[in-house]
């Protein structure tokens, strides 16, 4: 994504389009698009044909960017676990692992990087029905590793509000959910995570069109993604105008849920009830 969007700035600059962009590399339109928005792999001599095309003479800018283009095709360490993911997650993988900030509206379950180990494995197996037990531990693995970023040292910010509906619908038996909801009080207390909770109580809120992630990066030239996960595939949105609108949703679900200390009060509670 880093180097699409270098290269979108860099054809922008110059007043070329893309369809002159993919003439120059004998590819499509289509192709410079999804070149720019990092949806494929890069070939270092279609960059180095566009970095000519786009009057980038200096060989020590052509050599970073080149640099990013070899960076860019090296596999994540998630690839490991394709195939037991769905042909649009790994993508969202690799979003997640970069993002310096990472806002959520949950819904369903409780988001994945917040679940218990038992709490992940009912969850998986209800979605994977009819899987061996080797793929539903090895997608429980993906997860927990995932989980990690969290706890790292210069970990992403982590902002999730959790629809009450997620805490009451059991996934796993009664131990299951206990551990779960301790879990979740125990990782609110984190520095870098705000959790809150929509209660029941509230009515209808801005998170009426369902669940949703709001990727930010530190690098300026990487522009907000939204993802929004549907039942046979995923959509990214990072157009302005549609970032926003989930922005806004966010922000009003943040101002009308809670605080996190009155969250973890209403945790607390569904625990004693539990």
């Amino acid at each position: 994504m880093l180097l699409g969007s270098q290269l979108r700035r860099l054809r922008e600059a110059r007043g070329i389009t893309r369809e002159a962009a993919g003439y120059s590399i004998r590819a499509s339109e289509s192709k410079i698009s999804r070149m720019e928005l990092g949806r494929v792999s890069f070939k270092t001599r279609d960059v180095e044909d566009l970095l000519t095309l786009y009057g980038i003479t200096d060989e020590q800018e052509r050599a970073s960017l080149l640099s990013l283009a070899r960076e860019a095709n090296v596999a994540g360490w998630w690839h490991s676990y394709s195939d037991v993911l769905p042909s649009w997650f790994p993508t969202y993988v690799g979003l997640e692992g970069a993002a310096s900030l990472i806002r959520v509206y949950e819904v369903q379950f409780i988001h994945g990087l917040l679940q218990t180990e038992a709490y992940a494995r009912a969850v998986v197996r209800r979605g994977m029905k009819g899987a061996s037990a080797a793929d539903v531990e090895k997608r429980v693995a993906l997860r927990l590793e995932r989980q990690k970023y969290l706890a790292d040292e210069g970990g992403p910010e982590f902002h999730v509000v959790l629809d009450e509906a997620s805490l009451r619908r059991p996934y796993g038996d009664r131990q299951v959910m206990r551990g779960q909801l301790q879990h979740l009080i125990d990782v609110s207390e984190r520095p870098n995570v705000r959790l809150q909770i929509m209660p029941f109580g509230f009515g209808g809120h801005s998170g009426e069109s369902g669940a949703f992630t709001i990727l930010s990066f530190t690098e300026s030239d990487l522009t907000d993604v939204v993802y929004l996960e549907q039942l046979t595939s995923a959509l990214y949105l990072d157009k302005r105008e549609d970032v926003t609108q989930y922005e806004k949703a966010m922000k009003e679900l943040q101002q009308d849920s809670p605080g996190p200390d009155e969250s973890r009060d209403l945790l607390r509670g569904l625990l004693q009830l539990s």
